[in-house]
């Protein structure tokens, strides 16, 4: 009996062996961009849910939305882990990768931003107090990630990597926005703190992070640009990339105008007073700037379509930094009361939703037909 049954569990060892080798591999090229598809479509629903008019079926379609980014996030979540487990060897190049490496700031932002959801829209489904313990587990999960990640791609970049002057790209703010996001969707917890001391520690840990994003992009920027003008433009399948420059920007007058929203709850009338308006003299003339560079990154994408730029997962690049200037734009129509910000954002959101749809359904079809994520290793 004990000859038959090892062959039996050879056999089924062998089976089992078999299995793993025609799904497993799929994983090993799933890269750390993959938590973009999350970031860019919990974007749409919380930038969504700020616009300044209503429509009919728009928070509907928001909590639709909402749904959707936690159910890829949870996808996501999945493979990456499998990757990890299974293809260890190129998790741990794409981490020496200069050109991967700056993504895993991706990893924070997708929590942030599905948290930031839960407690905009999500509420209506779960109820507030399963959106509250959401948002807060998933932003402290974010914030710490994203404070390590600032850390950790800029060492290695340093240390590690090789990189030259050339090699300069937008993706290498990935990891520098992170603590952006948590300056800009940490407030919506405030509200849910006891009032006093545990309010204003948030309020201006906020700050703190919204510094530390802005003064590390602001040491990067300068490389990229000059990247541009020396070096010409960026590989087809870069070319989107050249949005991720509106992440800080659009993402920085988000944070400034939540913030000032908060701060008559957590600290003082002078100060309150001065966030508000600070929130107004730092975010006009950083929205003038991002309507800039979107100009130029426009025309950019349009001179590399005429060229033949084909699909690539870059795509995303285009979903997330315009849905920060959506929602830096709705900010900025609150504390101002221009209608020009109002329509603003509005025409920001159209283009918004048609760069989610052009990427949502060129990776669908990648996906279908195995050429993004190929089925053999």
């Amino acid at each position: 009996m004990a000859t038959l049954a090892q062959p039996r569990q050879h056999q089924r060892h062998q089976q089992r062996h078999t299995q793993r080798s025609l799904t497993l591999p799929a994983l090993r090229h799933l890269g750390p961009n993959w938590y973009a598809t999350v970031m860019g479509t919990a974007i749409i629903a919380n930038a969504g849910a700020t616009l300044p008019y209503r429509l009919p079926g728009q928070l509907v379609a928001c909590r639709i939305v909402w749904a959707l980014s936690a159910l890829v996030l949870a996808v996501v979540l999945a493979a990456r882990a499998g990757h990890w487990l299974h293809h260890r060897d190129q998790a741990r190049a794409h981490l020496m990768d200069p050109a991967v490496a700056p993504f895993y700031g991706c990893l924070s932002m997708a929590l942030l931003a599905v948290g930031g959801g839960t407690l905009i829209v999500g509420k209506d489904i779960v109820g507030e107090p399963a959106a509250v313990a959401a948002d807060a587990v998933l932003f402290t999960a974010g914030t710490v990630i994203g404070l390590v990640m600032a850390v950790v791609v800029p060492y290695l970049m340093v240390v590690r990597h090789k990189v030259e002057p050339s090699q300069a790209t937008p993706v290498w703010l990935l990891p520098l926005v992170a603590p952006m996001v948590s300056a800009a969707l940490g407030p919506l917890l405030i509200p849910h703190l006891p009032a006093g001391q545990p309010r204003e520690t948030l309020l201006l840990a906020c700050y703190a992070m919204f510094g530390v994003s802005l003064l590390a992009t602001l040491l990067m920027l300068p490389l990229v640009f000059g990247r541009l003008i020396v070096g010409g433009p960026l590989p087809l399948a870069l070319t989107p990339t050249l949005f991720l420059v509106l992440g800080p920007l659009g993402q920085s007058t988000t944070a400034v105008n939540q913030l000032a929203d908060q701060a008559p709850q957590a600290i003082g009338a002078p100060y309150a007073g001065a966030l508000g308006a600070f929130a107004v003299i730092y975010g006009v003339p950083v929205m003038g700037f991002a309507l800039l560079w979107l100009a130029l990154a426009t025309a950019m994408l349009v001179r590399a379509a005429r060229d033949g730029m084909g699909f690539a997962m870059t795509w995303w690049a285009l979903t997330f930094p315009l849905g920060t200037c959506v929602t830096g734009a709705a900010g900025l129509a609150r504390h101002t009361g221009l209608t020009a910000f109002s329509w603003l954002a509005a025409v920001l959101f159209a283009a918004l939703v048609t760069a989610w749809l052009a990427a949502a359904g060129h990776t669908l079809r990648g996906l279908a037909a195995g050429t993004l994520l190929p089925r053999r290793a």
